[in-house]
């Protein structure tokens, strides 16, 4: 590939004829917006299983505890603790599907729709045009604009 090559952003990351700059940053906001949605969720998988663990220490905890004769304090950790609701009606899977269902999905679909509508399915035009403003006059095999 020729330096001229390499110093243009492959054609998946060139704006298309007619797009404004305005509209190459308003979907770089939507994608950063969607990005850190992508954060939440994980955040929200990671409650997801750090609950689960709990209850599962929990679960010890209750054997533990009638093993060393506290029957009773067992009976209460395990009626009012162990596989309890994290919120009325809800474990942590169900807000974890409830989370997609609602937000997750339809952000993710609207963000592509505009994507496909604005910018010919071109993703991540503001990263791209900014890689190639931050890169140096020329650039160096370190800053090419794209993979060999």
């Amino acid at each position: 590939m020729s330096d001229e090559q390499n110093s243009r952003p492959d054609t998946s990351h060139q704006r298309p004829e007619g797009v404004s700059d305005k509209t190459v940053e308003a979907l770089g906001a939507l994608s950063k917006a969607l990005e850190t949605t992508e954060r939440a969720r994980g955040a929200l998988y990671e409650f997801h299983q750090l609950t689960g663990s709990a209850d599962f220490a929990v679960g010890d905890a209750v054997r533990l505890l009638r093993e060393a004769g506290h029957d009773q304090d067992a009976e209460l950790v395990e009626r009012e603790i162990l596989g309890r609701n994290v919120i009325p009606g809800h474990w942590t899977f169900q807000l974890i599907e409830t989370y997609n269902q609602t937000y997750y999905r339809p952000f993710t679909d609207i963000e592509q729709q505009l994507v496909h509508r604005l910018a010919q399915g071109r993703d991540h035009l503001y990263e791209a045009e900014m890689k190639g403003a931050r890169r140096p006059l020329g650039g160096t095999p370190r800053t090419t604009m794209r993979p060999d």
